[in-house]
C-alpha cells in the first residue's frame, strides 16, 4: 500500500511536508496565504484554497478577488498536482497556462481550485485545473485551465522524505 493514498496518519504526516513545501518554499504561495488542502497520490490530485483577503481584492467597488490571484492559484495547484503524481522531488516549471474566467469570484469567499494530472511524459506533464467556491463546488467553476509543466533533470523542490 503505497503511504498517503489510503492510510489516513500517513497521509496526514504527508499533507504536512508537502503544505510546509508549497507555503515556505514559494514565497509568493505564502504571502498570498495559499495553503495545500488535499491531494491524491494515485489519481495525480491537488486542491489548494485561497483565503479572501482585502489586499487580493482587484476592484474595490465589487470586493472581489483579483484575477492575478486567482492565476497563481490555478497555477500553483496545477504544479501542486505534477509534484503529488510524480511524487520526486524533481523541480518542474510551467511551460503553459491557459485559463478561462467563468464568473467573478463572490466577495467574501475563499477560492478553492482542484488540479488534476492526468498524463505525464518522459520531459512533460499535462494538467487541468478548476477554482471555484466550496459552497458552490465544482459544478459552478470561477476559472479553469489546461497547463503543461516541464519536468526538470536537475536541481529538486523540496526534500519530502520523513524528518
Amino acid at each position: 500500500m503505497s503511504p498517503g493514498v489510503s492510510d489516513p496518519e500517513s497521509k496526514a504526516e504527508l499533507l504536512e511536508r508537502l503544505r510546509a513545501a508549497f507555503t515556505d518554499l514559494v514565497p509568493h504561495n505564502r504571502a498570498i496565504g495559499m495553503e495545500l488542502v488535499d491531494f491524491d497520490r494515485a489519481e495525480g490530485i491537488a486542491i489548494m484554497s485561497l483565503p479572501y483577503r482585502p489586499e487580493l481584492i482587484g476592484n474595490p467597488d465589487t470586493g472581489v478577488i483579483h484575477g492575478g490571484a486567482i492565476t497563481t492559484l490555478l497555477d500553483a495547484t496545477a504544479g501542486a498536482s505534477v509534484f503529488t503524481k510524480m511524487w520526486s522531488t524533481a523541480a518542474v516549471a510551467t511551460l503553459d497556462l491557459r485559463i478561462d474566467y467563468l464568473k467573478p469570484a463572490t466577495p467574501g469567499q475563499a477560492v478553492l481550485a482542484k488540479g488534476v494530472c492526468y498524463k505525464l511524459t518522459r520531459n512533460v506533464a499535462f494538467v487541468r485545473a478548476l477554482a471555484y467556491h466550496e459552497a458552490t463546488g465544482e459544478a459552478d467553476p470561477v476559472a479553469s485551465a489546461t497547463a503543461t509543466f516541464i519536468l526538470g533533470s536537475r536541481g529538486s523542490f523540496a526534500n519530502m522524505e520523513k524528518k
